[in-house]
């Protein structure tokens, strides 16, 4: 006999949760509250019931509640939360983790310092990082990560590792890292703190495109069972709550969006419901007169934070000494879960083993988390590379790229960033043409200034980088520190070496302080600032300087940067200005490839390309590939468009008419229409094709569109022919008349091509930028010294700000104010993108006939960030 069991269905912990819970059932299904079909619990007994109240609902039968508590008892589950449990990593014969790992460092130092290898600066910090690596147990976790770098290298796949490792000589000895820390004044402890134990995270760059063969990697090195991904919990924010419960409740989505909007949104800062009835009067208002608003906030409240849905980590992978399932749950996701987090674009997803614990949960218990973030950039600088090398026979990669060539600061001190690594945007060229970089430092520190924050120390920056305003030290012995900034603490290793070598903090301490000063902790920054004080005098510092030191320590502390991160990722920016400054044209078409899929990206490259006085020639099924070329004219190397750049097009149907190309161009539409089985290029794909004018050689947009479905037909009917084998004996398709019936229809059609502002309009929204000629090319060029910002870019301006742009009129909407002044709403357009021009009266009273349809004009106003997009006001 099978003995019986009493157990409890339990959805919800307290009772008085049920209607929380049947809101949360509909929110899963999707259903109102009102719908009497939709699936619910009748009742309020689905709740964790005390043993009191078992024991009265089985009272009949105690011996099921005594079988109960005996599986209880039975089983057995520890979490450890004491131990590491790393990979085994198999080393040479005579080797231990430490030796080894030591040997290679010995190997790295040579090849990275040369004869300095053996200087007493090299060898401290040497053995320094050595002793405490292997004191906290992280030998293999340093092997580890050194073999994943050495699998890419092998494999001929790039990668870069970001953050804090960047402060490590032996992440730099072996080649995980490419700054020298000591070169830069980087700090170990940063990294990697002994009195804080942590387990170290080196988060690893790969090319978008190849991070799957990495994470492939590192199943079959270290066991399908003992590899996963990381699953992430997605949680009901508040206003994601108002508009959630504002469906179940039926309540209009006018009205819905209405109350969300008047929920203050703080990017980094969420607010939450409670919160914005303080904060905001119109909600509180709403909420005290409005039953169904206020039974709409009591319940979204409720559910804030509440997990919605659970999807992959975009880049953490878990790697354990054994089968994971022995320390964590697994499960594998279904395939349109694993393509929202496995693998990057562009990438074909892999179906993997995820946990069912988060990042912070597998962590605790002493599981290895390595990051495999997918970084674009390193993709456009591969390809850039190849065809640099293709090209010009000139070998380039991160290793050799150099830091120190003026052509990096001239492209970047004249603003020249688009495309540039992390200085992207009008922001960053403004501040870069302010400050004119002439060394790689200067890109460390705009990296970590340019921020909300810091950003405000940016002109005091400049003015002393420029000698225009005095340098002042609290103390002379900051001067060393902060020599570098210019007076100003930008770093976080500043603050740790500013408590280091005025207040006799150790290194470890140091990095303490910064995270108490950081995180506010009150009673820690307490204990920390008497310490700071009595060490500070103790080094002959006056007390009330030292004061002045540690509060300038706790304000800084705020906003100060990492600095090996700001110091690697400076690597990639450098980099990448190079190779735009010198291989322009490989540079432009590498990053136009990439960035094939993102049409507004595509349009804005485009426009950069012409400023740059590069020629992008249009999408010609006779000459493009799939992804943009470089085709060598007489007037210089010219980017052709990749017809897998256009909208609706995708690269299936891109391969078939390359496949059908082969290496000799269409002769004709009828030859196109048999080399090329257009069943499988779709009618949609053709159209676009066509009316961004890539079958020109056929025809006009109009004769080409007018036979648009004659010529799919025909296209079918003869690759079907071939299929079923009705050849004649010269190879022909027989009954399929191809070259008459098209020459005929084609004939018939309309000679007119169609107007040019639609086949403008058709090129902007389906290759992202204007093909045939644009007024506005000639003129940007002319006016780029006079021009601040892009039409389409004011998203990035400073609201506020007063910028000069120059578009394109496509239509002015007079208007009469209440006073009966008249002003006018003015849409305009630039290369990159359009938006409204607010003409106050008497600025319009001054210009109203200059602002007539396809104008040209160059307007100067201030950007209006309260509309999306921003408006200009002038």
């Amino acid at each position: 006999d099978v003995p019986v069991i009493a157990t409890n269905d339990v959805h919800y912990v307290l009772r008085e949760q049920a209607p929380i819970h049947d809101i949360l059932l509909c929110i899963g299904t999707g259903k109102s509250r009102n719908d009497p079909d939709r699936l619910r619990y009748e009742g309020e007994t689905y709740y964790m019931r005390t043993a009191e109240e078992m024991a009265a609902l089985f009272a009949e039968v105690p011996e099921a509640l005594t079988n109960t508590l005996r599986i209880a008892e039975m089983c057995e589950v520890e979490l450890d939360f004491h131990n590491y449990h790393l990979p085994i990593f198999e080393v040479p014969d005579g080797h231990t983790p430490q030796s080894y790992l030591r040997a290679l460092c010995e190997e790295g130092l040579r090849r990275r310092y040369g004869d300095r290898a053996d200087s007493p600066e090299v060898r401290q910090r040497l053995e320094h990082e050595l002793d405490i690596i292997h004191r906290m147990g992280f030998d293999t976790y340093f092997l580890i990560v050194w073999d994943l770098c050495r699998a890419a290298r092998e494999r001929g796949i790039w990668y870069n590792a970001r953050g804090s490792a960047a402060g490590s000589i032996v992440a730099y000895a072996l080649d995980i890292t490419m700054v020298d820390p000591l070169a830069n004044g980087l700090i170990f402890e940063r990294f990697l703190n002994p009195g804080r134990v942590s387990m170290p995270d080196i988060d690893l760059d790969f090319p978008d495109d190849r991070r799957e063969q990495m994470i492939e990697y590192a199943l079959h090195k270290y066991g399908y069972e003992n590899v996963a991904q990381i699953i992430t919990f997605g949680t009901l924010g508040a206003r994601a709550a108002v508009r959630d419960v504002g469906r179940v409740m039926d309540i209009p989505l006018t009205e819905i969006d209405r109350i969300a909007k008047l929920i203050p949104s703080i990017p980094g800062k969420p607010v939450s419901i409670p919160q914005a009835l303080e904060q905001t009067g119109e909600l509180r208002e709403l909420y005290e007169t409005t039953p169904y608003v206020r039974e709409l906030l009591d319940t979204a409240a409720q559910l804030e934070g509440v997990a919605r849905h659970a999807s992959t980590h975009a880049a953490g992978v878990v790697i354990a000494d054994a089968p994971l399932v022995t320390y964590c749950p697994l499960h594998r996701p279904t395939k349109g879960d694993a393509q929202g987090g496995n693998g990057a674009e562009g990438e074909e997803s892999v179906l993997k083993t995820v946990t069912q614990w988060p990042m912070e949960d597998l962590e605790a218990i002493g599981l290895l988390k390595v990051d495999f973030l997918g970084l674009s950039t390193l993709t456009v600088m591969r390809r850039a590379c190849e065809l640099i090398r293709q090209r010009h026979g000139v070998e380039l990669d991160l290793y050799s790229i150099p830091l120190d060539d003026p052509a990096i600061y001239r492209l970047l001190s004249g603003g020249d960033v688009m495309g540039v690594f992390q200085v992207e945007g009008a922001g960053f060229r403004r501040v870069l043409r302010e400050m004119r970089p002439s060394r790689y430092e200067h890109i460390v520190a705009v990296l970590a200034l340019y921020r909300p924050g810091p950003m405000e120390y940016i002109p005091t920056y400049i003015h002393r980088m420029h000698g225009e305003e005095t340098i002042e030290y609290r103390h002379p012995a900051l001067a060393p520190i902060l020599d570098e900034t210019y007076g100003i603490i930008v770093f976080q290793e500043q603050i740790i070496r500013i408590a280091t070598d005025l207040a006799g903090y150790t290194a470890s301490e140091a990095d303490l302080l910064r995270r108490a000063v950081a995180k506010k902790k009150k009673k820690e920054l307490l204990k920390h600032r008497e310490k700071f004080l009595e060490g500070a005098v103790a080094n002959g510092i006056p007390r009330q300087t030292a004061e002045a030191i540690f509060a300038d320590i706790e304000y800084f502390a705020r906003y100060g940067f990492n600095k090996s991160h700001a110091a690697d990722y400076a690597v990639l920016t450098c980099q990448t200005a190079y190779l735009k400054a010198h291989y322009p044209v490989e540079y432009m078409a590498a990053l136009l490839t990439v960035e094939r899929h993102n049409t507004e990206k595509v349009g804005a490259l485009v426009s950069e390309c012409r400023r740059m006085g590069i020629e992008v020639l249009p999408p010609d099924v006779n000459r493009s590939d799939l992804e943009f070329t470089i085709e060598d004219r007489p007037q210089g190397p010219a980017i052709r468009f990749g017809m897998g750049a256009v909208k609706n097009v995708g690269d299936g149907p891109v391969e078939t008419i390359l496949k059908g190309r082969g290496d000799r161009p269409f002769q004709d539409l009828e030859d196109f229409c048999q080399r090329v089985d257009l069943r499988l290029v779709n009618r949609r794909a053709l159209e676009s094709l066509i009316k961004v004018g890539a079958l020109a050689p056929f025809g006009t947009r109009a004769q080409l569109l007018g036979v648009l479905d004659r010529i799919l037909a025909l296209s079918a009917e003869f690759h079907r022919a071939q299929e079923i084998g009705q050849m004649s004996l010269f190879g022909e398709a027989t009954g399929v008349r191809l070259g008459g019936d098209l020459a005929l229809h084609i004939g018939q059609g309309s000679k007119a091509e169609v107007p040019q502002q639609e086949r403008l309009e058709w090129e902007k929204e389906l290759a992202g930028t204007y093909l045939s000629e644009h007024p506005l090319i000639g003129v940007m060029r002319e006016l780029d010294d006079v021009v601040t910002a892009y039409i389409g870019q004011l998203d990035e301006e400073i609201p506020g700000q007063l910028v000069t742009v120059v578009g394109i009129v496509r239509k002015a909407r007079p208007y009469t104010t209440r006073k009966g002044d008249e002003m006018a709403f003015v849409t305009m357009e630039d290369l990159h993108g359009s938006c409204d021009v607010v003409v106050f009266p008497r600025v319009w009273k001054q210009t109203r006939e200059l602002w007539l349809p396809d104008q040209i004009l160059v307007v100067r106003g201030k950007v209006d960030a309260r509309r999306t997009p921003p408006s200009l006001i002038c």
